[in-house]
């Protein structure tokens, strides 16, 4: 994700899951393309799929592909969309995984961990309202963790009759959240559950668990320094207030949404100690200016590199309003407390609302993460969490209680929200592999003997392995 952002489903939920997964299963009647055939006819065989483009990656095919989907699932009569689907196709006989990012699809060639770990398939989903997967007219009630589910529920249906194999969903930071939240949903079709750094925000007004996270990560002298500079900031809001009025004229930028330059310069200064150890690690503090030496270029430099001052504009929000929009009606986003900006900042940490244009409605819902907090606490099997020592985004993690079944949760030390299983210590490295290589149902006879000997299966390939980290802005944006 970008920076962060700070961020009775029951009978209603079940009624719709039913309803939904019926008119799914009456769509998979459709005729099931011969097994003969190349593997992008068979792909494009598929009711309601067309091909955007193929590119060449060698030992894959990739197919960057658009799907027809229900704006409302509940209703599917009521109008459709077009989402976006990339699909690494490594071979039939092989596991297939499901990632999400939780934004926008990349449609550049790449392969999270486990598609590496289990050298299989890869098929990622553009989350719904994410331009160019949004309805037009676009309506805002219809997007919500069950719908996403749902999408996610449909392209697998139909897919599964092609990849036959083990399937397992994966995704870090909202990708995180996505794969559990459909997990939660649609418990009974995936083989297998890995989400990295996926923040679980229960109760929307509770925040404290934050407040702990930054009175202890790192150490003290880090600590001191990024709060220096962050006061620092807002003590000289006037000079630096003007070296922003003048990029945003340079760029065009603009401040509607969020209502001022005055208070999109405050959020990105309040944002800075957070998103500094969302990407950053305690060998970075050095590169931390001294508040009483730097000069206004200096720091002004330092706060638009660590947030970047495009962020709270117009132009650097318009692509996550989506984002915005359920961390303000489902997610919940942080507000931890400053005392060190006491007496300085005049609108604290700024809510989801002040990043949406005001013309969308919101309405926050408490249920929702209640409900799929309690359930993975007791429900989740084959799900495993990776979190970061260091990532702000972990101080609020899902936990696991009695009652659940195959599920793990490992925490990466020193680790900030890029943890990943290749970051745990050496034995629980190789049993989370071993875990994901059962999943998949690919675990060599040596790893099913002694877990110890697992790696991943396939061959490094620095550029399908590159991370796209996903930078929004603000904690409020995982």
């Amino acid at each position: 994700m970008h920076k962060a952002l700070r961020w009775l489903l029951s009978l209603v939920v079940l009624i719709g899951t039913v309803s939904a997964a019926g008119a799914t299963a009456g769509a998979a009647t459709a005729a099931e393309p011969t097994a003969g055939t190349d593997i992008k006819d068979r792909i494009l065989a598929i009711p309601g799929m067309s091909l955007i483009e193929e590119k060449p990656y060698p030992g894959y095919r990739f197919l960057v592909l658009n799907y027809t989907q229900p704006v409302d699932h509940r209703h599917p009569d009521k109008g459709t969309f077009k989402q976006r689907i990339t699909l690494l196709h490594k071979d039939t006989s092989r596991p297939t995984v499901f990632f999400t990012s939780g934004y926008n699809v990349s449609t550049t060639p790449r392969r999270s961990e486990p598609t590496t770990i289990i050298d299989g398939n890869q098929v990622s989903l553009e989350y719904r309202f994410f331009t160019p997967s949004r309805p037009a007219p676009a309506d805002w009630s219809k997007l919500d963790i069950w719908q996403a589910a749902s999408d996610q529920h449909r392209v697998f249906a139909e897919l599964k009759k092609i990849y036959t194999k083990k399937w397992l969903s994966t995704g870090a930071s909202k990708g995180g959240m996505t794969a559990t939240y459909y997990e939660r949903h649609y418990p009974r079709d995936m083989d297998g559950v890995v989400a990295y750094v996926a923040p679980n925000d229960v109760v929307n007004n509770e925040d404290s668990a934050y407040d702990r996270f930054f009175e202890n990560v790192g150490t003290k002298e880090c600590r001191d320094r990024l709060n220096a500079v962050q006061r620092e900031a807002l003590v000289r809001r006037e000079p630096l207030e003007a070296m922003y009025e003048q990029l945003a004229a340079d760029k065009g930028y603009t401040f509607d949404t969020v209502g001022g330059l005055d208070r999109a310069f405050e959020a990105v200064v309040l944002d800075y100690v957070w998103v500094f150890w969302q990407y950053s690690t305690l060998s970075d503090c050095g590169s931390i200016p001294d508040a009483e030496t730097v000069t206004d270029q200096e720091l002004f430099e330092s706060l638009d590199k660590i947030v970047e001052f495009k962020s709270p504009t117009d132009q650097g929000l318009a692509r996550y309003t989506p984002y915005y929009y359920q961390a303000g009606t489902e997610l919940g986003s942080p507000d931890i407390e400053q005392p060190h900006l006491d007496g300085l900042s005049r609108y604290g940490y700024q809510p989801p609302r002040n990043f949406v244009p005001r013309d969308i409605l919101m309405r926050f819902k408490p249920w929702v993460m209640s409900d799929i907090d309690s359930w993975v606490r007791h429900n989740a099997q084959r799900m495993m969490f990776v979190n970061g020592q260091n990532d702000p985004w972990s101080a609020e993690p899902f936990r696991l209680g009695k009652g659940v079944r195959d599920a793990y949760v490992y925490t990466a030390p020193d680790a900030n929200h890029g943890a990943d299983v290749e970051a745990l210590p050496a034995g629980q490295k190789t049993d989370a592999t071993a875990t994901i290589l059962r999943w998949a149902g690919v675990a060599p006879a040596a790893v099913q003997e002694d877990p110890a000997k697992a790696r991943p299966l396939a061959k490094p390939d620095a550029g399908l392995d590159k991370r796209d980290a996903e930078r929004t802005l603000l904690p409020e944006v995982p």
